[in-house]
């Protein structure tokens, strides 16, 4: 049998996304791999603070024989313990089972069927009852639209929920008295990181980039320069009187 590829090569490797992506019998397989590097019991707590955020960890005495039933029962994986004074590691996955469970990080691996199915958990009352924080948390990983029709027109051929559920939709239908309140939800494809790239400050011929804020203001200081040269300067310029030569003075004298 082929070896299983990992998209995690180690445990050191777990953060707060993408440990929601591994499953406990996994989580074992690196974990047991790891142990044995050296070193690794120095990150043995920090590793565990990040499985509890998916997992439920509790620490027990694997000489208990009271605890073993406990943690042995199919439920648990037991992960060994590096410090024998702290025993052996039982985890199991969290469940989701509340709408208010959804986080930034989880609903990343939650299906659109699934959060439907919170989502009518919900005490029944429609999108519109979702807090905004918790709309932002789903609409960050789904895409959501929703419709009221009459309860006789809802599943009306071609309409909106033919064409939605022919887009890739899942569709929740909430009952409304007579009318029908249609949830869709369809799983956004993950977008790529843009990395910002600083414009260089020079170009290729080695002549420094004039800021955008440098050429508004040599934009306006020019027109400034206009005005004042304006022929229409002139024109507003009211002359003061006439003023007479000396000559013509001592004449009228």
């Amino acid at each position: 049998m082929p070896k299983k590829n990992y998209y995690l090569e180690s445990v050191l490797d777990l953060n707060a996304s993408n440990v929601w992506g591994i499953d406990a019998q996994e989580l074992l397989e690196l974990w047991q791999k790891d142990i044995k590097e050296e070193g690794f019991s120095a990150s043995e707590d920090k590793v565990l603070n990040i499985i509890r955020l998916a997992f439920e960890v509790y620490h027990f005495d694997p000489k208990d024989d009271r605890e073993v039933l406990r943690y042995n029962n199919g439920d648990y994986v037991i992960l060994p313990g590096v410090d024998k004074h702290k025993g052996a590691v039982a985890i199991r996955k969290k469940e989701i089972r509340r709408i208010t469970d959804l986080s930034y990080e989880n609903i990343k691996h939650v299906t659109a069927f699934e959060l439907l199915k919170l989502i009518e958990g919900n005490f029944g009352g429609g999108w519109d009852s979702i807090s905004l924080a918790i709309k932002d948390i789903i609409e960050s990983a789904f895409d959501i639209s929703t419709t009221t029709l009459p309860a006789s027109r809802i599943h009306a051929k071609g309409g909106t929920l033919e064409r939605k559920v022919a887009d890739g939709y899942e569709v929740l239908e909430i009952p409304k008295g007579s009318w029908v309140e249609a949830i869709f939800a369809k799983k956004r494809e993950p977008m790529e990181k843009l990395r910002f790239v600083p414009e260089q400050e020079y170009d290729e011929d080695g002549n420094r980039r004039i800021p955008d804020e440098e050429v508004d203001e040599d934009t306006e200081t020019e027109e400034e320069e206009d005005v004042t040269n304006d022929e229409t300067f002139y024109d507003s310029y009211t002359p003061e009187a006439d003023i007479k030569d000396v000559d013509e003075e001592m004449a009228d004298e």
